[in-house]
């Protein structure tokens, strides 16, 4: 069996595998070439773990593949903030060249206990700080759709590789909307849980309160399957919630037949290009043909959402980045006179420009004189961004809106202008400030390009937005067409 991942899912590998139909050894191979075919197109891997992805393709078979365990000897991807052992981590960043961990993150241990086999980790911004995966040290990633256009970020290599058949799915994580955005740009699918939903542990910090590891994958059904392993306490995480994971793929059933849903007429203001609200409204008319009654709301404090995303964001990564300095792992510069030498030299050199952007706007945030002006006062805001959810809630099972402003915009667009580039993620930043799930689903092409649907449900109601999207995808089937640049490829 030669493997294509435009036509094949995790249920339609798993019977393949049950059914001895093909080995996780022969599913590894077939990853590993397509990786290694596609990535001149895309780059959207910084590493590829071939030999260890085969040893774990092995010990998969040789443990034998039960129909009660859906990941085992399926293929996926890692991005590369998050700690896997023995295999090199770099968060994108010159700064930790050549680090190799000694652990592995709570979510990828939990993959590895349920048979999956990792087969490389992708790009991302220099520590998950941008909106295109072009402030990465390794180089952008390209966009699937139109190989001059960026594939959105921070977790751009994972959505390229999903997109472009490379991989089933992967996993990303998402600060201010950094898995929904790209999986809008690529045409696939993507989740941010709850906050705490998912371990944080290994998961390389960027801004404490908000990142969330989720994950990315052409259907809704193979995000559910691997989010309910990945999901749950984790005694190494205080952050994570103790609430029992329910049955997500169940949940999918039912579809949206006498849901209310919300529509905020803030996702829909300037900045919004008309090509993104036709997709909006042709996919709210889709929603009401299947039984769901659509109000608009407002969310007013979302006009703050961006200056207080970024304040609390780049405090929290001051903070954070503090660690690497030279001394205990990663890149040290050289020819050294002092220790502050090696501190100073060694930030300058091994840190990109967007990364000392923000550890600068978030020690300025901090400093004294101006922490009450910016910070704690951000802090406020934040609590009012929350309560505009909580009311809009109270009467509604899921808030819709536009993921992005427009599709993917092209490499080097937007790159020397952070303002702009920092706007991008305005429709996505307001769930990451709450803590609340939230995905995108596929909602068509403009101009050839793909643009998302953003589901955000209250504190746990993953299994509302699976509900949902199933029903969305279901409907409008984007999942069959292929990428413009990856046609021919499979």
């Amino acid at each position: 069996m030669s493997t294509n991942y435009f036509k094949e899912d995790i249920s339609t590998l798993h019977d393949a595998l049950v059914n001895k139909q093909t080995t996780a050894v022969q599913l590894t191979a077939d990853t590993l070439a397509q990786i290694h075919a596609k990535e001149d197109k895309t780059k959207a891997f910084i590493t590829v773990t071939d030999d260890e992805a085969k040893k774990q393709a092995a010990a998969a078979d040789a443990a034998g593949i039960s129909a009660d365990q859906p990941l085992a000897g399926v293929p996926l991807a890692l991005k590369d903030n998050i700690i896997t052992d023995g295999v090199l981590t770099t968060a994108a960043s010159k700064i930790l060249t050549g680090f190799i961990p000694v652990y592995d993150a709570t979510v990828t241990k939990r993959l590895k206990a349920a048979g999956s086999v990792l087969v490389g980790k992708t790009n991302l911004d220099e520590f998950a700080m941008g909106s295109s995966t072009e402030n990465s040290y390794y180089g952008p990633t390209h966009n699937a759709w139109d190989l001059d256009r960026v594939p959105g970020g921070s977790s751009g290599g994972s959505a390229a590789a999903v997109a472009a058949g490379e991989v089933v799915a992967a996993l990303g994580s998402d600060t201010g909307g950094s898995i929904r955005q790209p999986a809008a740009f690529n045409g696939i699918f993507g989740i941010k849980p709850t906050y705490g939903r998912v371990s944080r542990w290994g998961l390389i910090a960027f801004g404490s309160s908000l990142d969330q590891i989720g994950v990315l994958s052409r259907r809704v059904k193979d995000s559910a399957l691997i989010l309910q392993q990945i999901a749950g306490q984790d005694e190494n995480d205080d952050t994570s919630l103790p609430d029992p994971v329910p049955d997500y793929v169940a949940a999918m059933a039912g579809g949206v037949q006498g849901m209310r849903l919300a529509l905020p007429e803030e996702y829909l203001g300037e900045g919004v290009s008309q090509g993104v609200r036709d997709a909006i409204e042709k996919a709210v008319d889709t929603l009401k043909k299947l039984g769901a009654t659509v109000d608009t709301v407002s969310l007013p404090h979302t006009k703050y959402a961006v200056p207080t995303y970024y304040l609390i964001a780049s405090s929290e990564a001051s903070s954070n980045l503090q660690r690497f300095d030279g001394i205990r792992y990663g890149y040290r510069a050289q020819d050294v006179k002092n220790l502050e030498d090696v501190y100073v030299r060694t930030r300058s050199e091994g840190f990109g420009d967007e990364v000392k952007r923000r550890i600068m706007l978030g020690t300025f945030s901090l400093s004294a004189g101006f922490y009450d002006a910016y910070f704690n006062k951000a802090a406020k805001v934040r609590h009012l961004i929350q309560d505009d959810f909580t009311k809009v809630f109270a009467d509604h099972d899921l808030i819709i809106a536009p993921t992005t402003p427009t599709p993917a915009f092209k490499i080097g667009e937007k790159v020397d202008d952070p303002v702009t580039m920092y706007m991008n993620d305005i429709l996505t930043i307001p769930a990451n400030l709450a803590g609340i799930p939230a995905a995108s689903v596929p909602a068509g092409l403009v101009d050839g390009l793909p643009v998302g649907l953003q589901l955000m449900a209250k504190p746990l109601g993953e299994s509302t937005i699976f509900k949902a999207a199933a029903a969305f995808e279901d409907a409008t089937k984007f999942y069959e067409q292929v990428p413009t640049a990856m046609k021919g490829e499979n």
